[in-house]
């Protein structure tokens, strides 16, 4: 079956019209004649793939191909009133092959790109275009979770606790892609400065807890006798937020607890513990390597890319420290390290 007359005149009406409107492709084309040529080409495929007796002719994807077809489609949609059912059926079919044989190019493009010189910049900015509405979600929740939009339901405090904890969760691993790409360069300042222990975990309970009730599960926190350290909190709240998010995901029942217990003068040991399922051997060669890959859906894993850990890791070396797991299948799952944080004295009158 080939276009019959009227078929071709509709096709012809919609690549006028979309030349006529070529602003519409203001993103992807710089004048009317690039939108034409690309025009011109895009019905011709269509033509081609409508004639089973000619071939579709390989040539090169772009943008504005992209662009073209799905216009083309939304216009040819609004004249379908003129065309008999079965030449709107080979339309679009037609339209849809083409679209369809379009895909694994442009699958190819971004392929040679995430590997070529820019790949990294390109993670980058997809981390970062991520980060911006997270950002703003992040702002909305916790104005509402502060009472400033009006009073809240004890539901509604709960359900919109999840949703900052969500949001806050994949704000951290947009940051985190950030950093990895970056090298990890950035992830601890130079200075230690002084700060309380007890006011870092205070945060990461705040953040967690709707997950803990979610899935009725016991929060422990337990902090120093000698609160107040110089070291990087910023750095130790990120590692402790995502020990304690992983293990409140791999835990059905029981308790997650959070340490930290002072060893002796400057030395602290940090802890996360649940009582989860463990995990598995297979899982421990790579359980720090970032971009794993799982062998089967279900495997244990910190995240899909294996981020979490990866970035735990390097902050808490970044902290002169090291990252040690013990677990067993089952019972459950321990993450520590132990950092010199000096105490601060009194008459540093830091702290008042």
């Amino acid at each position: 079956m080939v276009f019959s007359a009227a078929a071709r005149q509709r096709l012809d009406e919609a690549a006028d019209a979309l030349v006529e409107d070529w602003h519409a492709f203001s993103e992807d084309a710089i004048s009317q004649a690039e939108v034409a040529a690309g025009v011109v080409d895009v019905v011709a495929r269509v033509i081609e793939a409508a004639d089973a007796t000619a071939p579709a002719e390989e040539r090169p994807t772009s943008l504005l191909t992209r662009r073209i077809v799905t216009l083309l489609r939304r216009r040819l949609l609004d004249l379908a009133d003129h065309l008999d059912p079965m030449d709107v059926l080979l339309l679009v079919r037609a339209l849809e092959q083409v679209a369809s044989s379009i895909e694994p190019r442009w699958s190819g493009r971004f392929q040679d790109r995430m590997t070529g010189p820019s790949g990294l910049d390109l993670i980058v900015e997809v981390a970062h275009d991520l980060r911006s509405p997270l950002t703003s979600i992040l702002f909305l929740a916790e104005t509402m979770l502060h009472g400033r939009s009006g009073p809240l339901t004890p539901l509604q405090e709960r359900q919109l606790g999840l949703v900052y904890s969500a949001a806050f969760g994949l704000n951290a691993v947009a940051s985190d892609v950030i950093e990895l790409v970056r090298g990890g360069d950035r992830l601890v300042g130079r200075d230690m400065q002084p700060f309380s222990i007890a006011e870092v975990l205070e945060a990461v309970r705040d953040i967690v807890l709707p997950i803990a009730e979610e899935k009725g599960l016991e929060l422990r926190f337990d902090g120093p006798g000698t609160d107040r350290r110089h070291g990087h909190p910023g750095a130790l709240n990120r590692v402790l937020l995502n020990l304690t998010t992983n293990a409140l995901k791999f835990s059905a029942e029981g308790y997650v607890e959070v340490k930290v217990v002072e060893i002796g003068g400057d030395i602290v040991e940090c802890s996360v513990r649940d009582t989860g399922r463990g995990i598995p051997a297979a899982a421990m060669a790579t359980l720090f390597e970032p971009f794993r890959r799982r062998q089967k859906p279900g495997d244990y894993a910190f995240s899909g890319s294996g981020l979490g850990l990866s970035i735990c890791r390097k902050l808490v070396e970044a902290m002169g420290a090291e990252l040690a797991v013990s677990t067993v299948q089952g019972e459950g799952t321990s993450f520590s390290f132990r950092l010199v944080l000096p105490l601060v004295q009194a008459a540093d009158g830091l702290f008042g």
